[in-house]
């Protein structure tokens, strides 16, 4: 839909300007009419190029104007006037360029629901439908408290998962780094010296040497293919079959698999309850949890289980075939279905493996610091011994 700028004037006489999506400028001025508005010049707003990655707005930032959003609508301030204060004092320009369309658009006659629906790289199916849900049914007050409370806890998550995922990974680099520094620096002055000595050397300094040689020799045709590998990678898993397998192989990994399957567990259960207690149908909800899921074995998971509703099947028992969820998360929404309270039994289990999160992130740190700090001693003792070998040897001749 092309997007006019316009300049006019208010009733009171105050200069007005912006911009607003439309399919012709009949319906901007139309538009501008039914907000009182003194249309001076309509343009058409030449398309931009932009090439970004992402939407450069922080899931933190969505929270926090959610959080706001919603203190303001319990106030009692208009729903035009909450969104033009939130979007002047974001000092994201690129949400504020969002919320100042989400008020153009409610200002021009759509629902909140719809303004948002606009921009799904921001406001994903939960959020939109959850507003929605709050729209039809009077309380859309209280549904942005339980969105805003949604996604601080899942932020929450996120931030735990990353935190534990980013040490390890830290000292693999550097391992990794101290290695191929200690191989293509320090060996090859070894090499230079053990060359004038006109011996035979032990093969574990021969071995030591053909790396390094190997290392120096290729190094950049190495580093090309290790970044090419990398992509491909992404690439792949990014593909449906690609992405379910690395799924799946995250679920079975030992320690790190625990994690993820816990981490995934929490935010389907939390998610799936807020869908429910904001008044979303069971299969509408089910259907978007599994859009946001995050892990495609638990999506498909979610997805037999939405076919077996619909066949007039209750949740428990497709989830509990697909072997993902832990017998105790079945049982307990077993329960919940029984006793007519699923969204707060949900809401119970989401809160119990939010501690099981953090219990898997400590027994993941100490499991894997000790692996990774043995590795490098071995490596780097290995290495060390290997160039110490002919001194040795030599040193014994002499003797």
């Amino acid at each position: 839909m092309p997007e006019f700028e316009y300049k006019g004037k208010t009733l009171a006489g105050a200069a007005v300007a912006g911009t607003l999506k439309a399919k012709s400028k009949a319906d901007v001025e139309r538009v501008l009419r039914q907000n009182r508005i003194l249309v001076k010049s309509i343009t058409k707003k030449s398309p931009e190029i932009n090439i970004k990655f992402g939407t450069g707005i922080k899931r933190v930032e969505i929270s926090r104007f959610t959080r706001q959003f919603a203190t303001m609508i319990g106030a009692g301030l208009p729903m035009v006037q909450c969104l033009d204060i939130l979007a002047n004092q974001s000092p994201n320009k690129e949400l504020q360029k969002i919320i100042t369309q989400v008020k153009e658009g409610v200002s021009g006659g759509a629902t909140l629901s719809e303004a948002m629906a606009r921009h799904p790289k921001v406001f994903d199916p939960l959020y939109t439908n959850m507003v929605e849900a709050g729209e039809v049914g009077g309380a859309l007050d209280a549904i942005l408290v339980r969105l805003a409370t949604y996604r601080e806890k899942a932020d929450k998550l996120i931030r735990k998962v990353k935190g534990a995922m980013v040490y390890p990974s830290v000292i693999m680099v550097v391992a990794a780094g101290v290695t191929i520094g200690m191989l293509t620096f320090i060996v090859p002055v070894f090499a230079k010296m053990f060359g004038g000595l006109n011996a035979d050397l032990p093969m574990p300094t021969q071995v030591v040497l053909r790396i390094s040689n190997f290392l120096k020799s290729n190094f950049m045709y190495l580093t090309g293919g290790t970044v090419a590998a990398f992509i491909a990678f992404l690439y792949w898993k990014k593909t449906p079959a690609g992405g379910l397998i690395w799924d799946k192989i995250l679920l079975n990994m030992p320690v790190l698999g625990d994690l993820v399957r816990k981490s995934s567990v929490a935010r389907f259960t939390r998610t799936l309850g807020t869908l429910l207690a904001s008044g979303v149908s069971i299969l509408d909800a089910l259907d978007i949890t599994a859009k946001t899921a995050g892990n495609k074995v638990i999506a498909n998971a979610i997805n037999k289980s939405v076919m077996a509703i619909a066949e007039g099947d209750t949740i428990t028992a497709p989830l509990k075939e697909t072997g993902v969820f832990p017998p105790m998360v079945t049982q307990m929404i077993s329960v919940g279905e029984k006793t007519g309270g699923l969204d707060d039994m949900l809401s119970k289990i989401a809160d119990f493996y939010d501690e099981e999160v953090d219990d898997a992130v400590s027994a993941l740190t100490s499991v894997i610091e000790p692996i990774i700090i043995v590795f490098m001693g071995v490596v780097i003792g290995a290495i060390l011994v290997a160039m110490y070998l002919p001194m040795f040897d030599i040193i014994g001749k002499i003797g």
